[in-house]
């Protein structure tokens, strides 16, 4: 009877985390994936575009989105007002062309154009029946040469079939545990002993599955009949919930491809007009949209990145010093103009476990990050280690603020010194690429001002992984950012 207990315990303690990990999972990256959305289609209107000598423009543009998105666009000014509807669904809804939605009832629209933040939640819609996912962004302008917020845009998708799809995987995991549960009492007089050891091999992959790693399976596993079926069961749960991820990361796929086509177009005729002007004043204005055209396709760009996995077979070595070379170099012209000088101190060679592709994608989100939040000198060291070896990027600027050092390499978290625009995603990106190939992320206050950040990687195997150096190099305990 014992037994007995310590089994049904087992298995409520694998069910009911899986089951709520599950969920909670899919509606955060759900409402992450709209945020991110309506901020790339917010970025594509200014005051211009919201005039009302711009209106039948304005309509045209918010219809093609909603297209492309398949889902509702609303475009507002700066006191709520819509100024454009475009709605796709089949089931007729009234226009919402000059209401007020500035509301207590929209907090998602109060927190575009309040706090200047975007924002997603998802409700559940008396007139249509079906969950709704609501996210908005702000319109933000710089006339002169301040950022101002002059609109709003706020979109509206559908996310029944999804939610539909979650809810059976977590009434599969739930069967699953009932039904493990039931055999289990059923033989635990007899099984005792050939139980242990194949509950504990289901345990720990259900906790990888649950902390995010979908390619958990059980595989061939010993004891009795019954617990060979749970195990079986488990790898067909599993498998059904990698394809709805795997939906997941197509949408963002999808979304990214069809935002990018027209973006090439719009970049395209921009450039030709900036070269075809004789108006300096018009060819400010020009560059300046071909530069927020660049920072949409770089956000598109990282919402892949995000959605992106390590490819079976890929390769599992890169140097970094060659990688931080690369990267200096890449970024010295776009460094250059924001008034920005990178200089490298980088060893010859220095061969970490990491993918190369992933590696100059670190290198590249530092780099980013430290020229648009502080320009001036940018340093990037490379030091191997016989246990670590640190790639660091130093700037000179203003550091971050103590409330800050918790959140900045969140998903979606900005500082408040942060330039507008960011979508917050640099050192989020940087942080999980490191932890990837079983490395970190560290940000430290180093003296004399500025903020160093230090990606720590394991060292391939070699006889050049031992270098000179160590990853605990004397640092001011009060100046870690922990």
């Amino acid at each position: 009877m014992a037994f007995a207990y310590v089994l049904i315990t087992v298995i409520v303690a694998l069910t009911v985390p899986l089951a709520v990990n599950l969920r909670e999972r899919a509606e955060s990256d759900l409402l992450g994936q709209a945020k991110v959305t309506a901020q790339a289609l917010a970025a594509s209107f200014d005051s211009s575009s919201l005039a009302p000598g711009s209106r039948d423009r304005l309509t045209r543009q918010a219809e093609r989105y909603s297209r492309q998105i398949e889902g509702r666009v609303l475009v507002m000014d700066e006191g709520g007002v819509v100024l454009a509807d475009a709605n796709p669904f089949s089931v007729p809804v009234a226009s919402g062309v000059g209401e007020d939605y500035a509301t207590v009832q929209r907090p998602e629209v109060l927190s575009a154009l309040v706090d200047g933040e975007p924002s997603a939640i998802v409700r559940t819609s008396d007139e249509l029946a079906v969950d709704l996912l609501l996210a908005s962004a702000p319109i933000v302008d710089d006339p002169d040469g301040r950022p101002v917020i002059v609109g709003a845009v706020r979109i509206t998708l559908d996310v029944q079939r999804v939610s539909d799809s979650v809810r059976r995987v977590t009434i599969v995991v739930i069967a699953i545990g009932l039904a493990g549960l039931l055999a289990g009492m059923l033989v635990a007089f007899v099984l005792a002993g050939s139980l242990a050891r194949p509950l504990t091999k289901l345990a720990a992959a259900a906790r990888s599955l649950g902390k995010g790693d979908l390619s958990t399976r059980v595989g061939g596993i010993g004891g009795p009949d019954e617990v060979r079926e749970l195990a079986g069961s488990f790898d067909e749960m599993a498998d059904r919930v990698e394809r709805t991820f795997q939906a997941q990361r197509s949408f963002v796929a999808n979304a990214s491809h069809q935002l990018r086509t027209p973006l090439t177009g719009m970049k395209l005729r921009v450039e030709r007009a900036s070269d075809e002007t004789d108006d300096p004043e018009l060819r400010t204005q020009l560059e300046a949209a071909d530069r927020e055209v660049d920072r949409m396709a770089a956000t598109i760009d990282r919402m892949l990145e995000m959605a992106h996995e390590v490819e079976e077979g890929a390769p599992t070595e890169a140097d970094a010093g060659e990688a931080a070379r690369a990267g200096a170099e890449r970024w010295a012209d776009r460094a250059s103009q924001r008034g920005a000088e990178i200089t490298t101190d980088a060893a010859d060679r220095a061969p970490v476990h990491a993918n190369p592709t992933d590696l100059d994608q670190i290198v590249d989100n530092l780099l980013d990050n430290a020229t648009a939040y502080a320009p001036g000198a940018i340093e990037v060291t490379v030091t191997p280690g016989p246990k670590r070896t640190v790639l660091a990027v130093r700037d000179h600027g203003p550091g971050v603020a103590p409330d800050e050092r918790e959140t900045v390499t969140e998903r979606f978290s900005r500082g408040r010194a942060a330039p507008a625009g960011g979508s917050g995603l640099g050192l989020a990106i940087a942080r999980e690429l490191a932890e990837r190939w079983g490395g970190s992320l560290e940000l430290i206050s180093p003296p004399g001002g500025g903020t160093l950040v230090e990606i720590r990687l394991r060292p391939a195997p070699g006889p050049s992984s031992g270098g000179v150096g160590s990853d605990d190099r004397p640092v001011a305990d009060e100046a870690r950012i922990t």
